[in-house]
């Protein structure tokens, strides 16, 4: 099997790491070889002393980036849960890969600051949190991501479904024999998209 990045981009609370976990679950059941690279853990190994500016914030995208390529041209899913808050980095990273995968996570700001438990948003709307993305420092959404979810709209299994049946159909790994749990209007969702983006 041929490795690939898949990138979960979104604001803060926007459930990236609790997605990429449920799907590096479900790849490893399959036998995929899978790495995921959460922002939160890149920061404090691979980024550590590195800023919140957008040039510091730039680098740290590029250096997940370059690991999910070299984890990717060795037959591995890399999958990257960081913000990424910036279009031209993430087109950046993403000229870097021969297969790549955006999922955007949409989701309102009065929802992410109700699930928030460390009370970041209320802090950096305090103006506390200096450069915290979405509130005082941009957060610019993808153009043209091959998976959109509105996690305040959808349950995480509806959210997971979404993005197993994009890999499935772009044949980045194997179909699953057991029946889906998405029905034929949300499969032909995801045939549009993949359509209109030029996938099939």
């Amino acid at each position: 099997m041929k490795g690939f990045t898949l990138w979960f981009t979104g604001l803060p609370c926007s459930g990236k790491s609790t997605l990429a976990k449920h799907v590096e679950e479900i790849l490893l059941e399959r036998g995929v070889p899978v790495e995921v690279l959460d922002g939160d853990e890149v920061r404090e190994n691979l980024s550590k002393g590195l800023g919140y500016s957008k040039e510091d914030r730039d680098i740290n995208i590029r250096r997940i980036g370059w690991v999910c390529k070299l984890l990717s041209r060795n037959g591995v899913v890399a999958i990257a849960a960081a913000i990424a808050p910036y279009q031209e980095i993430r087109d950046e990273v993403r000229r870097w890969h021969d297969r790549y995968v955006e999922v955007y996570l949409k989701a309102s700001i009065e929802s992410l600051k109700e699930r928030d438990v460390k009370g970041m948003y209320k802090q950096a709307l305090a103006g506390k949190i200096k450069n915290f993305t979405g509130i005082s420092d941009p957060y610019e959404e993808p153009e043209n991501p091959e998976v959109l979810l509105e996690t305040d709209q959808e349950t995480v299994e509806e959210s997971v479904n979404k993005i197993i049946r994009t890999l499935e159909l772009l044949e980045y790994i194997p179909t699953a024999e057991t029946e889906t749990e998405y029905s034929a209007d949300e499969e032909e969702k995801i045939k549009t998209r993949l359509k209109d983006l030029g996938y099939i």
